[in-house]
């Protein structure tokens, strides 16, 4: 069995490797060499040890993102410990529900953590980081000391009984973001980890010792694939900060250890093009925008203010995450191949991508949408204890992700929306990002270009049940908005959108706030909630007229 498939025995060799170079650090100032990493790694994978009980294998980590946070999870993979990141914008009772779900009793966190949340009541015992470092005897330090620097890695393996991991053993259990439904664990085997790394790798060719910048959620899986593993299997260094919210601090990080690639979300870039400074990024080369569409127009504001053009990404927490991503001119000589700005880029060489009609499953040809379904070693095992949501989404190897696309002749992919988000009026397949985006769009025509980068989410399409034509289009917009519902329907037919497609003005509602996720994400089930209730309340009051 090849060590680059068990993510953890390929981990010690990478430390050995780069002993002297740094291999994590973080705002906090904490800066480790790869020898430092390991010793760390080796205690805490010691400490464990003796804290868990020895059948438990889920164990929950509420950590930010940090170097700490990374080496709590090496700490128990070392252990052959199932690693689940809870969560922390979840209500408690979400957390809670997880916790019971994943049967876990010990969840690993930091003081620091628990003080940004203090009401969180969680239903699992909790081990404080800041205090294991009272439990550490002198033998763990000499014992950690002779591994890291004296023992042969393949003895050390052995010792550990790493050599005992399988590939298709679990690595983690990652709980969806629940925009659509309750969160579901989503079980990554140690090969899905590992080939997803090695691909991301090979893509966007890579190089030894470059600085990445981590700021996502180790609870979200890009961040846990990227921002985590990809340094950690590889010659990269990992930068983190704990916060993505805190845009000029990003930046300051960004410029102090000249990084040169950003793994994040469209949410997020929005925030750093606001508050950062030009030379923040001067040195950064590969902004991967991910878990949501990145708008060409963003992309170009982004260029005029930085220097270079983020790439757009895609993955689903079921497939570990990363399916495709476009590449910048800087990474290879042959990007044209590889990126069409627009798309989501080509799958990875190791997945397979195919469009089938969402109803009968028969394969379409290219250009013409249908349910994107991904095959290949990245895809998850299942959903933890759900064998019927598992089989909803599996089939013969094949992943169904829920969105709609098309892949062209070149193999390019084109999200066009999400099945949760079609309405089906009239018999036609009615997409609600894409009137969301001519939304969007029609809105920013009315914004300064000040407004437009400071601007937040301001558009979401939903829908709820029609008598006539068994759904009907609710668009509810922010309050701040300056165009009335009238004006962006004309301009929206204006735009070749199919008739049917437009939502009539009595269908816009102006709110407070677009319900959003913690990871920045449009909240679905929020969004739906928020229609639903506004629109019975406006029944209501007509009849009251009446």
């Amino acid at each position: 069995m090849s060590n680059l498939l068990v993510p953890i025995r390929q981990f010690l060799r990478v430390c050995r490797r780069c002993r002297n170079d740094v291999k994590f650090a973080d705002s906090t100032g904490v800066s480790l060499t790869g020898s430092n990493t390991l010793l760390r790694t080796l205690i805490l994978r010691r400490l464990f040890h003796r804290i868990l009980n020895k059948d438990e294998i889920n164990v929950g980590l509420l950590m930010p993102t940090s170097v700490y946070g990374v080496l709590a999870n090496l700490g128990l993979n070392l252990d052959r410990r199932t690693t689940i990141n809870l969560n922390y914008t979840f209500n408690i009772e979400t957390i809670n529900n997880c916790i019971r779900k994943a049967e876990i009793k010990h969840i690993i966190t930091s003081k620091k953590l628990l003080e940004r949340f203090p009401n969180m009541k969680l239903d699992a015992e909790l081990v404080i980081m800041e205090e294991l470092p009272n439990r550490v005897t002198l033998l763990d330090k000499l014992t950690a000391w002779i591994d890291t620097y004296i023992t042969p890695i393949n003895a050390l393996e052995i010792a550990l009984g790493l050599t005992r991991i399988k590939s298709d053993d679990l690595i983690t259990i990652i709980f969806t973001s629940g925009s659509t439904g309750s969160p579901k664990g989503a079980m990554i085997s140690q090969n899905a980890i590992a080939e997803n790394v090695i691909a991301f790798v090979e893509r966007l060719q890579l190089t030894d010792n470059e600085p990445l910048l981590g700021t996502l959620p180790l609870f979200h899986a890009y961040g846990y694939s990227t921002t985590f593993w990809l340094p950690a299997l590889t010659n990269l260094t990992g930068v983190y900060h704990f916060n993505p919210l805190e845009y000029k601090r990003v930046g300051e990080v960004a410029r102090k250890f000249k990084c040169t690639m950003f793994p994040t979300t469209p949410t997020f870039l929005r925030g750093y093009l606001r508050q950062c400074e030009p030379e923040d990024f001067a040195t950064t080369n590969t902004v991967v925008g991910g878990a949501e569409k990145l708008p060409i127009e963003f992309i170009d504001q982004w260029e005029r203010k930085f220097g270079h053009r983020p790439v757009e990404g895609y993955g689903t927490t079921e497939l570990s995450p990363v399916v495709s991503t476009n590449v910048p001119k800087t990474r290879r000589a042959d990007y044209k191949e590889w990126s069409r700005e627009g798309t989501i880029g080509r799958p990875f060489f190791n997945l397979e991508a195919r469009i089938t009609d969402p109803e009968t499953n028969e394969v379409l040809p290219a250009d013409v949408a249908g349910m994107l379904q991904i095959k290949g070693p990245t895809v998850m095992q299942g959903y933890y204890k759900d064998k019927k949501k598992t089989d909803a989404v599996l089939k013969d190897g094949w992943y169904s992700t829920g969105d709609i696309a098309t892949i062209d002749a070149d193999g390019f992919i084109k999200i066009t929306g999400r099945l949760t988000r079609i309405s089906k009026i009239g018999g036609e397949m009615v997409p609600h990002s894409l009137i969301e985006e001519e939304i969007e769009k029609i809105i920013n025509e009315t914004r300064s270009e000040h407004e437009i980068d400071n601007a937040k989410i301001s558009t979401a399409v939903s829908a709820v049940p029609d008598e006539v034509k068994g759904e009907r289009i609710i668009v509810l917009l922010q309050e701040d908005v300056k165009i009335t519902p009238q004006e962006i329907c004309k301009k929206l037919q204006q735009s070749g959108l199919p008739n049917i497609w437009i939502p009539a003005p009595s269908n816009f509602y102006n709110i407070k706030s677009i319900p959003t996720l913690g990871t920045g994400k449009l909240d679905l089930q929020g969004v739906k909630k928020y229609a639903t209730e506004l629109c019975l309340t406006r029944n209501s009051e007509i009849r009251k007229q009446n």
